[in-house]
């Protein structure tokens, strides 16, 4: 059986929750207090982070690496594309979305006590500028990729849950935008992978 170690706030192990629970199958999710982790962290991932995935002899960590391995392990219903090309260019948004939009979301989440305002206030604005530059793509699409949940709404949705725990405010703009994010927060999956912590994130 797989076993995830999942921190309750963290974004990036709900990437994790969300996947396993989207394909429906057997698991164990083990939770790490994300401020006193057990030293069996460090020796499974030498960067001391969670999510970390353990299956057999197997440990994999980075959310959308863990990700990739469970969708092809199970294959249904399938988030990454079928076809190479698109599946391509799908890795590249994933790498654009964690250089463009999670890197400022481990600002906000980890330098809450060592970074100033003004390095969190920048930080803010990145994100809400560039989740508003991606609104007019949900006028037409129901999720990134058309009409099919994927790897890609999987890996934004923990943002777009933590909008205003993060004190970011989008414009009317953004309209199309949030009524994707309803539909993601509406799936029975979604739902399911929430933890208690991260309920209560969200007004």
């Amino acid at each position: 059986m797989m076993v995830l170690y999942s921190g309750t706030t963290c974004p990036f192990s709900q990437r994790c929750r969300l996947v396993l629970f989207e394909k429906g199958m057997d698991f164990e999710i083990r939770d790490v207090d994300l401020f006193n982790k057990p030293e069996d962290i460090s020796t499974m991932n030498p960067y001391g982070q969670v999510p970390i995935l353990v299956e057999r002899e197997l440990i994999l960590y980075e959310s959308n690496i863990i990700n990739e391995y469970i969708d092809e392990r199970f294959p249904h219903p399938q988030l990454m594309p079928a076809d190479p090309l698109q599946r391509a260019r799908a890795r590249l948004m994933l790498f654009n979305f964690e250089k463009e939009l999670f890197i400022h979301v481990h600002t906000l989440e980890n330098d809450k006590s060592t970074s100033s305002a003004k390095v969190q206030d920048k930080a803010r604005a990145e994100i809400r500028d560039r989740l508003t530059q991606l609104a007019p793509l949900f006028i037409k699409n129901k999720y990134m990729l058309g009409d099919e949940f994927s790897m890609l709404d999987v890996a934004v949705a923990p943002l777009l849950w933590r909008l205003d725990h993060y004190g970011i405010e989008l414009s009317k703009t953004a309209a199309p935008l949030m009524k994707y994010a309803e539909r993601i927060f509406s799936r029975p999956a979604y739902i399911e992978a929430l933890t208690p912590s991260e309920k209560v994130m969200r007004r």
